[in-house]
């Protein structure tokens, strides 16, 4: 690994990228909002824009590639986001070939949540592991699975859609067409709606919810059973995946994280009595949190074109 890559954050709402060295530093780092209402060509174009001004200060010889992690499915092979929903105007769209036209530099497509992952592995919570699971904890929950030092993506690029395993049969409706998922139990808007469900109110937020959780009275406790019914949910979900990857390392991102000290102890007591590997592996399995923030998705997708190398296009124009 030599140079740098540089890797693209792109969101509802903003983008954001970095120029990142082979060591994991940090070069430089820009953001702004995307003004999606403009419609496909003006994103792409902030895009490339970003990315140009990127290269032009820290060299083009030296570009490994370019990284962008996207909120959707990705066909990986073919380079084409689906199931978009924050940002439509991309669905179905040949997104990488369309960027190395105009950039002519290896462009790699991954889903942000696996981005997030691979970041985790290569300058986070673990660096010191192979294989890892990532939990990602807001308004939805989302999920990235590393294997063997790579992101696991399943043939259709659908794996780690970890916030849809059921772990209430029968329990509430969710999105996505199934019943008792997890981020219906487990994510921020979760939380909003128990606590209204609970009469603490009808708008607040999932930190609000916290803070009424830190008093003495009845809405502090009911407050607190809130998250109880989090950290359990959480807890079906972790056993559910230990079971299944026997892996040495799970992390949890996201903004949910300031509330651990409330759902994390139902949490972990709930993966100790469902999962018998995690008992037998006497505490050499860990579930901790994730230490990137929100720089995670940043840094996985840098690494992106080191460890999915790809033939460089032609320069455009050419």
């Amino acid at each position: 690994m030599t140079g740098y890559a540089i890797g693209v954050d792109l969101g509802g709402t903003n983008l954001r990228a970095a120029a990142i060295d082979s060591t994991g530093k940090m070069l430089e780092k820009i953001g702004g909002s995307t003004n999606f209402s403009e419609g496909r060509d003006a994103v792409l174009a902030d895009i490339v824009a970003a990315m140009s001004a990127l290269r032009e200060r820290h060299g083009t010889a030296e570009l490994a590639g370019i990284g962008i992690g996207v909120p959707g499915f990705i066909q990986f092979k073919e380079g084409i986001v689906r199931n978009a929903n924050n940002l439509p105007f991309l669905e179905n769209f040949a997104m990488r070939d369309a960027l190395e036209k105009q950039l002519g530099a290896v462009v790699i497509l991954e889903n942000d949540a696996n981005a997030a992952a691979l970041g985790e592995k290569w300058m986070g919570a673990g660096r010191e592991t192979d294989d890892l699971v990532l939990l990602t904890l807001g308004t939805g929950i989302g999920g990235g699975i590393i294997s063997g030092g790579r992101i696991l993506r399943g043939y259709l690029g659908m794996a780690g859609e970890l916030g849809h395993i059921t772990v209430v049969p029968n329990g509430a409706p969710c999105g996505c067409g199934s019943q008792g998922c997890v981020e219906k139990y487990s994510s921020a808007t979760a939380v909003s709606a128990m606590a209204r469900l609970l009469q603490l109110g009808h708008d607040l937020s999932s930190k609000e919810v916290y803070d009424i959780a830190q008093g003495g009275d009845q809405r502090a406790q009911k407050a607190r059973e809130v998250f109880r019914v989090m950290g359990e949910s959480l807890g079906i979900l972790l056993a559910t995946l230990v079971n299944t990857f026997n892996f040495p390392l799970y992390l949890l991102s996201g903004g949910m994280l300031p509330a651990w000290d409330l759902f994390a102890p139902p949490m972990l007591r709930t993966v100790t009595q469902r999962s018998y590997s995690f008992r037998a592996a006497e505490g050499s399995t860990r579930i901790i949190q994730a230490t990137l923030g929100n720089e995670a998705g940043l840094f996985g997708a840098a690494y992106l074109p080191w460890v999915e190398p790809r033939v460089a296009p032609a320069s455009p124009g050419k």
